[in-house]
């Protein structure tokens, strides 16, 4: 389960991208490249998985953050975010044209730096959602996507069936999705995510966890038993389960 978003960041201000990085590497996030060209983000990009892009607009050579973002547009699934000191009309208009999935004006603080880059991931992936949800309904026939959710690793979009979903939990910003022999990382609220699941088959159990009904194993007045995992109860669900037992 990879658990650090990739960042890559082309940045001509080695200081300032030297900043950028420390913070970003403080804050728990993996710095791929910090580059100063178009080509050297390009190749990184091409021969690195990268999760999102920080682009510093202007660069000291002819092509610019902006050449990057088009190319990040055409080539690639990816969410990216320009920096830069200048917020003039011109510039933002300029920018507005790749539609960056962010714009964060130098000079910034790291907690600036971390709600641009989370709002940026959410965003990207809320939508990539939405898109397959779409997909999914105009294929209306296609049983076997309706009856799956869609979760991001590495460049692909896996599909897990519901039914092979045992639990899911929260992790800070993070839920783990945990299926009988595997586990995958996404960025979501619970409140969210289990609005995307189906609500007769996926309960929320505690404020930690969404659990599917079909795979509790054993029960107490504390805690259920899920593919051997101990997950904690909340009273409310306790009586849901007691009230729903044959027994």
């Amino acid at each position: 389960m990879d658990q650090l978003i990739k960042i890559l960041i082309v940045e001509d201000n080695v200081i300032i991208a030297d900043d950028m990085q420390s913070m970003l590497e403080e804050i728990g996030y993996n710095i791929v490249a910090n580059v100063v060209d178009y080509e050297s983000a390009i190749e990184v990009l091409e021969n690195e998985h990268v999760d999102l892009a920080l682009l510093d607009v202007i660069l000291a050579t002819e092509k610019t953050g902006i050449d990057i973002g088009k190319y990040i547009r055409e080539k690639k699934n990816i969410p990216f975010i320009f920096v830069t000191s200048n917020s003039d009309k011109a510039t933002v208009e300029n920018a507005k044209s790749v539609k960056p999935n962010g714009y964060l004006v130098k000079p910034f603080e790291q907690q600036d730096l971390f709600t641009s880059i989370e709002i940026a991931l959410s965003n990207f992936n809320e939508q990539a959602a939405a898109s397959s949800t779409n997909d999914r309904e105009v294929s209306g026939s296609n049983s076997i996507l309706r009856n799956s959710i869609f979760v991001k690793k590495n460049q692909h979009y896996h599909r897990i069936p519901f039914d092979d979903i045992k639990y899911v939990k929260a992790d800070n910003v993070y839920l783990e999705v945990h299926t009988k022999d595997k586990s995958y990382l996404v960025r979501s609220a619970m409140k969210d995510y289990i609005e995307k699941l189906p609500s007769q088959q996926f309960y929320r159990a505690h404020k930690s966890y969404i659990v599917n009904l079909d795979h509790i194993e054993a029960i107490n007045t504390r805690d259920i038993v899920i593919n051997g995992e101990i997950i904690p109860i909340s009273k409310d669900f306790r009586e849901f389960i007691l009230a729903n037992m044959n027994s």
